[in-house]
């Protein structure tokens, strides 16, 4: 049975928890389960602190997990990134008072305040930078108010909490996150877990291509096909199937989400017509 972290409570939590349901597998009915047997998919999941899960995992007592990458590179766990998974995304960067630095070069010296040592602490180190970390739970817009630090690391967003406390970014982002799976790194001897992973990550990309495409079906006349399809070249290429009308012909492919009413209004203007888009609940590619 494969043996998955799931983040208990938190930004992460919700979003996991919806995403492994489209895919297919069974999840809690109350927050206060922390762990649930799904023997049909033949999963146990196991509701963790989203901090704690790189290093369960990295343990080897399970077998991957769904964390945010911030919270994999913080924790210095040996378990790594195999899937992005689109959700929960968030910018690390530095903030100061206005004119105190311009550039990350101008750290140097500084006592950084933050939440994520470990992320700044490596980043600092890649760039040559000699500063102080201090590590904060939370809240370390005060940091420099206080006197604790001159610079603070943080996430940012729309960056108001920075302007509200008289801040400013300095230099670019430190890193960019989103919720990813993980699993120990250096794993993948075992056949019978590694095919129950596979399946895992094909049901949760499935979901992902789902979420981004839709499929478009329309009619069109034959001498407008060869331009029809160069707008909905699908992914492998669209099914096209004749039409009791002769000289048309009935076209249906995957487009991207994002770009399917300006597809249908150039398909109209080719002359194509019953234009229709469905949502996908599922696929495999």
């Amino acid at each position: 049975m494969l043996r998955i972290a799931l983040p208990n409570k938190g930004s992460l939590a919700g979003p996991a928890a919806e995403m492994l349901h489209e895919a297919g597998y069974q999840q809690r009915r109350e927050s206060k389960e922390l762990r649930i047997v799904d023997p049909v998919n033949e999963v146990e999941f196991f509701y963790l602190r989203p901090r704690d899960i790189a290093i369960y995992v990295s343990s080897g007592r399970l077998d991957i997990g769904i964390t945010g990458r911030d919270l994999l590179i913080d924790s210095g766990a040996e378990a790594e990134e195999i899937l992005p998974l689109g959700f929960a995304r968030s910018t690390f960067r530095f903030a100061a008072k206005p004119s105190a630095a311009r550039s990350v070069a101008d750290l140097n010296g500084s006592t950084v305040a933050t939440s994520y040592e470990g992320i700044v602490a490596r980043y600092l180190t890649e760039q040559g930078i000699d500063a102080s970390v201090v590590h904060l739970d939370g809240a370390v817009e005060t940091a420099i108010e206080l006197g604790v630090a001159e610079v603070i690391a943080d996430v940012v967003e729309t960056g108001t909490s920075l302007r509200n406390a008289g801040l400013e970014v300095v230099g670019e982002p430190i890193m960019t996150s989103e919720a990813v799976v993980i699993r120990r790194t250096g794993t993948g001897d075992d056949g019978t877990v590694e095919s129950k992973v596979g399946q895992f990550l094909r049901r949760l990309q499935g979901v992902l291509v789902a979420r981004t495409y839709v499929m478009m079906d329309y009619d069109c006349r034959v001498e407008q096909l060869e331009k029809a399809v160069a707008l909905t070249p699908g992914l492998e290429s669209p099914t096209v199937s004749p039409l009791h009308n002769e000289g048309w012909v009935a076209v249906r492919a995957m487009v991207p989400s994002k770009e399917a009413q300006r597809i249908m209004d150039d398909l109209y203007d080719l002359g194509a017509r019953a234009i229709l888009t469905t949502a996908i609940h599922a696929c495999r590619l």
